[in-house]
């Protein structure tokens, strides 16, 4: 089995997997969030080697301020157990988003967790925090503008590399496989420049119930997928 280099995923039904077991949201995010540790492990024992997760976008703060509070503590958590998880896994951990709109002490344990994974030679795990697909790009072409008005970069050179060179993304592989949870099938403002020739995968499964087994069965769907890339196969070079 053939298995995908990158794989993203939208950590979607945390709160409707709560909802139905009669507690509060906060409580389906906090079993999602542990969940991620166990697909982490997983995905990398079958050979993947970047993961990207969907963990708080930036329309994301549009939520009842109790949520959101919620959500950031959670965050503060995670910040602390990832950092156990990186040195123990030998994972590289690498947060993607503006980081400029989170708490300053968030920020720094952000940075934190990227300094002292830097290294590492496991698992390429990338989290999306406070990350809009469009925000991304209306970033990156800021700083594309200022460039070319410092004369840094001829306008004529400008080109898909270039552009890619100034997202979060710069120096990550595109996602071969896309998987979100929970039987919604949009791409919510989610890295929306690397997704352009990336199989989707989507199943009605909520995130804390997602496995290994689940995962297992994305990535066969995904062997079953001919990427062609715009182009067209072998034999379809020699019907005529």
């Amino acid at each position: 089995m053939k298995v995908p280099q990158h794989i993203a995923i939208i950590l979607d039904g945390n709160g409707r997997w709560a909802k139905k077991k009669g507690m509060p949201r906060n409580y389906g995010h906090a079993q999602g969030s542990k969940n991620v540790e166990r697909i982490c492990e997983a995905a990398y024992k079958m050979g993947v080697k970047y993961l990207t997760v969907y963990a708080f976008s930036t329309e994301n703060w549009s939520r009842p301020d109790e949520e959101v509070q919620a959500l950031m503590k959670l965050l503060r958590n995670y910040m602390k157990t990832c950092l156990k998880t990186a040195e123990k896994n030998r994972m590289r951990v690498r947060v993607i988003g503006d980081k400029k709109g989170l708490d300053d002490d968030i920020r720094n344990r952000i940075e934190e967790l990227e300094k002292a994974s830097d290294k590492n030679d496991g698992l390429n795990f990338q989290i999306a925090i406070n990350y809009g697909s469009r925000d991304e790009m209306v970033r990156a072409m800021r700083k594309m503008a200022m460039d070319v008005k410092e004369g840094k970069v001829d306008p004529q050179a400008i080109d898909s590399s270039l552009f890619e060179s100034y997202l979060d993304t710069h120096d990550i592989p595109d996602p071969d496989l896309l998987i979100r949870t929970s039987g919604e099938q949009r791409l919510s403002n989610y890295l929306l420049w690397q997704l352009a020739y990336t199989e989707f995968y989507f199943t009605d499964v909520l995130w804390p119930d997602f496995t290994k087994e689940e995962l297992e069965k994305a990535i066969l769907l995904y062997n079953n997928r001919d990427r062609r890339y715009g182009g067209v196969n072998k034999e379809e070079q020699t019907d005529v």
